[in-house]
């Protein structure tokens, strides 16, 4: 059973937005650092924006820095991912994980040390 559960993923049109939410059990957000990936049909899972539970410093992939941007709410236990001016490009299922160690914006990056993951949402950026 995931721990993790995304939500918010839809159909939208190039430059719209969307706000994906992940929430996390009681506590995640006090001792893990949050992190969002995703993953394209056929590619790999990749880096997408994180924020370290210590401070709450944030980090993004270069594609998305400046369109995106990660918050948390530590008493509702859930981290967001707002995504605006959409491209196609971002078409993928995103997923919400927990890690273990990353505590800098550099480690956060690092798939290795997460571990919980949910399920995911999908996201489809039409042109």
């Amino acid at each position: 059973q995931a721990q993790l559960v995304e939500s918010g993923g839809g159909l939208v049109q190039a430059g719209d937005s969307l706000r994906l939410a992940c929430a996390a059990p009681e506590g995640t957000l006090s001792r893990m650092t949050m992190g969002w990936f995703r993953q394209a049909p056929g590619k790999e899972r990749t880096f997408v924006a994180g924020i370290t539970t210590l401070g709450g410093s944030t980090g993004y992939a270069d594609s998305v820095k400046g369109r995106f941007t990660i918050t948390r709410e530590i008493a509702k236990s859930t981290v967001y991912l707002q995504m605006n001016s959409l491209k196609p490009e971002d078409t993928a299922l995103y997923y919400c994980a927990a890690a273990v160690g990353a505590t800098t914006v550099k480690s956060m990056r690092d798939k290795r040390l997460y571990v919980k993951w949910g399920q995911g949402t999908q996201v489809t950026v039409s042109t």
